[in-house]
């Protein structure tokens, strides 16, 4: 069987990933099965009252220790912002400011009622997923920052994508592409249905 020809799930996991990884791991299924888990729990962990009650959620410590949360046992790398260039992505020397500065931006949208809380939520998952201050599960973590955001200010959980047609993975980058160019309506829309 050639490599195209087998399912993705049993590729083999790459020389770096495989140096990034704190457990020993033949395969992406494997690797994937346990982020899920592990991400579940950290789901767990964040959407209990006593995480959401607390006054740092718009903080870059805190999105620090969502993603260490979320990946610790897995990747040497979990909580700590990438070091090396991401095109595209920021320059690593920037992360921690430009983290910063999002989470302060969409705690002025909350405050002022600048954009209703789902908006809000998801325009600072745009930034951040934009920014991929991580080496790994940018994606994963700017949508669960998006929903503590919504689950702190008691609004209707975000959905993304799971009650729409089509491959959801496929529609989710089509609406952050869109968000990129200015058009947030197209991932506020996938994010609610």
């Amino acid at each position: 069987m050639t490599a195209v020809e087998r399912h993705a799930g049993d590729a083999p996991i790459s020389a770096d990933e495989r140096a990034r990884l704190l457990p020993s791991l033949s395969t992406r299924a494997q690797l994937d099965e346990l982020e899920r888990l592990s991400v579940n729990a950290a789901r767990v962990w964040a959407m209990r009252d006593a995480v959401l009650r607390r006054t740092d959620l718009l903080s870059e410590g805190f999105a620090r220790e969502l993603h260490r949360r979320m990946f610790r046992g897995i990747w040497r790398t979990a909580g700590k912002y990438r070091t090396s260039e991401r095109n595209p992505g920021w320059e690593p020397h920037r992360i921690a400011e430009g983290v910063a500065m999002f989470f302060d931006d969409a705690d002025g949208w909350l405050r002022f009622s600048t954009f209703p809380v789902h908006e809000a939520a998801v325009r600072l998952h745009q930034r951040l997923v934009s920014m991929r201050p991580w080496s790994n599960g940018n994606g994963r973590h700017a949508r669960l920052v998006a929903d503590v955001v919504v689950a702190a200010n008691g609004e209707r959980p975000l959905t993304w994508g799971a009650f729409s047609a089509g491959s959801p993975r496929e529609r989710y980058l089509e609406a952050v592409r869109a968000a990129e160019a200015g058009d947030y309506a197209v991932l506020l829309d996938f994010a609610r249905g």
